[in-house]
Parts: structure tokens; sequence; C-alpha cells
């Protein structure tokens, strides 16, 4: 599977519902909309979502990277929508997301590096492709590392790490262009990345995907007012390929979910 491949078999995952909203486990691969980019036809998630909630109007949230697997937002109805997304505007929302880098970088940090908005042509032939960077900022902590024998570049070993990163700004690919900056590209990142580490990762591990999840959204609920965390576990690719590198601890294997 690439950094935009779907599996063959996409079953919903419903993390939690209540009669105002509810969270998916997006997989990896899978559009929210239905996009230009893609074939007529592609699986894209609230389309998937209509079929399970017959006759209900599906209302986005925010959105996921197609390569990106992990917890995503949706309201059952205008007023909630706003509400939520409001919540994303005013940094009142904690995201909580695991990636894989190249290189072991420091063990925490935050990363204040405004990043200019990415330019869609085809969506929006007539904007402005020059557009003035906007703040963007990223709280990171290294979780654990592996030094691989196997010889890179002019490197004798492969090193990587797992990291933790909270963003508190929302722009287009902000933890794969964060990272990246500070010179620990995320591994299967196709547009940000480094083809030689994506192609250790497909050689010896089997691995096809982007290693970005978002594993944790933390939000006061608009109508109840309950501070709700949600968990998405990694996956079972990820957990058998975290497992390979030495990684036991350290990261959701299982959902949860948690009110107060």
């Amino acid at each position: 599977m690439s950094e935009s491949t779907l599996p063959e078999s996409t079953p919903l995952d419903i993390l939690y519902e209540d009669d105002y909203l509810f969270a998916v486990n997006k997989p990896a691969g899978l559009l929210v909309h239905p996009s230009w980019i893609a074939p007529a036809r592609t699986p894209n998630l609230v389309s998937l979502l209509k079929e399970r909630y017959p006759g209900e109007t599906i209302h986005t949230v925010h959105r996921l990277d197609r390569a990106t697997s992990g917890v995503i937002l949706f309201a059952r109805n205008k007023t909630v929508t706003q509400q939520l997304q409001a919540q994303f505007v005013e940094r009142r929302i904690q995201k909580t997301y695991l990636c894989v880098v190249r290189g072991w970088p420091d063990e925490a940090g935050v990363i204040d590096y405004a990043l200019k908005p990415i330019h869609d042509k085809h969506a929006e032939p007539h904007a402005n492709p020059d557009k003035e960077p906007k703040e963007a900022v990223s709280a990171f902590r290294r979780i654990a590392t592996v030094s691989l024998p196997i010889p890179i570049s002019r490197y004798p070993e492969a090193r990587y790490s797992l990291v933790e990163v909270k963003p508190s700004t929302g722009r287009k690919h902000q933890i794969r262009r964060h990272m990246r900056h500070i010179m620990h590209p995320l591994v299967g990142d196709t547009t940000h990345g480094e083809g030689r580490h994506n192609r250790l990762f497909r050689d010896h591990f089997d691995s096809h995907r982007l290693l970005l999840m978002a594993v944790g959204l933390e939000f006061v609920h608009p109508v109840t007012d309950t501070v709700i965390r949600i968990e998405a576990g990694v996956g079972e690719d990820v957990e058998q390929l975290f497992g390979q590198l030495g990684w036991h601890e350290g990261y959701p294997v299982t959902a949860s979910v948690t009110q107060r």
C-alpha cells in the first residue's frame, strides 16, 4: 500500500457516537471526501458514513490527510459543527499524533515555524499561489528510538524515532512539514520525506504507508459540556511494525473513550 492506497476492505471503526456527533478511526489511504485527484467511485469516508447512517446529513468538522490514519470527528447538525469548529479555531481541542521519523530528534521541543499555505492549482486556479506564511506551532516528544544495522547512504546504520506530536495549529501537512524543517522527516512521506528511508521500510518491513497516526482528540462536548477524550489504536499493521522495531509501549493499541 502506497501513501495514498486504500486497503481492499474498509470497515468503519466507530470510536464514539451520541445524538450530536460521532468519531471514526479513519484508515490510512481513505479519502475523507470525493476528490478530483482520485478516479470516480474511489471510496471515501463521507460516502461510507452516508451508507451507514441513511437519511442523515453528515457534517465534517475537520479533516485528515488521505495518507493519515486515526481519529476524525463528524457532527449530526450544523450548530454542533460550528461549535466544534470554533473550538479548533480557538485552539481548545487537543490533538495527539504519533509518527516515525528519520534520526533521533531532541527528547522534546516546540517547533514554532510559520508555513506558507499549499496552493492547490486545480481546486483554486485563480488563487494567489504565493501567500504569506501563517503561524504554525507543534510540540513534540520523543518516545522511543532504534538503530538498525542497515547501511543507508554514507552511514553504517539507520536510525529512527517514534515521536508524539501535539500541534496547536492546523496548517496543511503541518506535522510533515515541521518535522522535515528540523531534519527529521516522516517515514513513508512521499511528498516531504526521503525516498531512501521510505524504500528501507518497504523492503525490510513491508511498510508502504505514511507512518502518521492521529491517535487522540480531546474536546468539550458542545451540548453536554463534558470533556471527552477519544483515543484510537495505532492499528494491527503499525503495532506489528513497532514490535519489529522493539517498541512495545508508549502508544495506544486499543481504542478508548474517557469523559469527565
